[in-house]
């Protein structure tokens, strides 16, 4: 078997040649004939399913399959040809792990974007967050690993890098060592985010707040967190972050929230008209879901008194500009009805100052 890729044994010729770009052609031909039918009758099977998934997954894996399909024939002419079998004897060792590598990768992505699609059409949006992050971390973190292992095995069959392996393993507790020093890191980061597709203390469109900073969670990575503000600002975020310190999320169990707006007003402000005035705005404004509703005097100091008024909306949105809504009309509300309500600075002198009264000197 060996003596045919014997370079005397096949001596190279204009004839060789073209019969070698014949069988190479005609392999590559029928790979492409073949690839097209077989995924001529799956796009038809995928078409008639109810479920989207197996769409995303035909054209996920149309492309890497047809290489490796191209791969295969080419092999397969290998045999039959001397010139082709030393050519795909030196690549072999490099393109099936990659082509292998590439067409696992496809699937998993495949896979993903169908489960991702599939669960954009639930109607309760809490749980499509938490199941759309799931997906997230655990597709990038088997597309991690299947990465790692196909550049592993490309590595492995160059001859410098092979003997470099073999004088780690001669040392393996100094290596492992080292490794386990350099890794520790990654190795941190990857059970961190294992963990947050696991127990998901915040999910991708999740509204939280972190030093101090409040937006809605875009993408959650092994390493990192972004999370986009009001003002279409980016905070990236390290990912263990949320594991080891507390933090805000304002959606992690519904969309609903009550809300305050708080005011500090004056000591002779009349509380009843101020608190029904609220309550008839808030009731028939349309943002209002009936939830709740409540004015509430929280504070009485000398100069001040502090009142709190809290409600509620559907969505944290909605829950804002409410809120916006309440706190303008109020104060307009006061403005007109009961202006010696809002605070003023004051300069009390009972009787007058003696030293104002003296005359002054000439």
């Amino acid at each position: 078997m060996l003596d045919r890729y014997d370079p005397r044994n096949w001596p190279i010729s204009y004839e060789g040649v073209i019969h070698t770009l014949i069988v190479l052609g005609s392999a590559v031909l029928l790979a492409l004939v073949a690839h097209w039918v077989v995924f001529a009758l799956l796009r038809r099977l995928a078409r008639s399913s109810e479920s989207t998934i197996d769409d995303m997954v035909v054209e996920a894996v149309r492309k890497p399959l047809r290489w490796a399909t191209i791969a295969f024939a080419i092999a397969a002419a290998a045999e039959n040809d001397a010139l082709v079998g030393r050519g795909w004897d030196m690549l072999a060792s490099f393109l099936v792990p990659a082509v292998i590598g590439w067409v696992a990768y496809a699937i998993v992505r495949g896979l993903a974007r169908g489960y991702e699609a599939k669960i954009s059409e639930a109607s309760d949006p809490v749980a499509q967050r938490g199941r759309l992050t799931r997906i997230a971390i655990l597709s990038r973190t088997v597309k991690v690993g299947i990465i790692i292992v196909t550049v592993s095995l490309i590595m492995l069959n160059i001859p410098g890098v092979r003997d470099v392996g073999t004088t780690l393993l001669a040392s393996a507790g100094l290596a492992a060592l080292a490794v386990g020093a350099a890794a520790q890191p990654a190795l941190k980061s990857l059970i961190g985010g294992l963990q947050m597709a696991i127990t998901q203390p915040l999910r991708i469109g999740d509204l939280v707040k972190v030093d101090g900073q409040a937006g809605r969670v875009e993408e959650i990575r092994m390493s990192f967190v972004t999370i986009r503000t009001w003002d279409e600002r980016v905070l990236v975020v390290p990912t263990i972050r949320f594991l080891d310190e507390s933090f805000e999320n304002w959606s992690r169990i519904d969309e609903r929230l009550t809300g305050p707006v708080m005011l500090h007003l004056d000591p002779i402000a009349d509380v009843e008209p101020i608190r029904a005035e609220f309550e008839r705005y808030v009731q028939a404004h349309e943002l209002w879901d009936g939830r709740n509703l409540q004015l509430l005097m929280t504070e009485a100091y000398p100069e001040s008194v502090e009142l709190r008024l809290s409600m509620s909306a559907e969505t944290i949105g909605d829950l804002w500009v409410l809120r916006c809504g309440v706190r303008e009309h109020m104060l307009a509300w006061l403005r007109h009805n009961q202006p010696d309500a809002l605070i003023r600075h004051r300069l009390e002198v009972p009787g007058g100052h003696p030293k104002a009264e003296e005359p002054a000197a000439p």
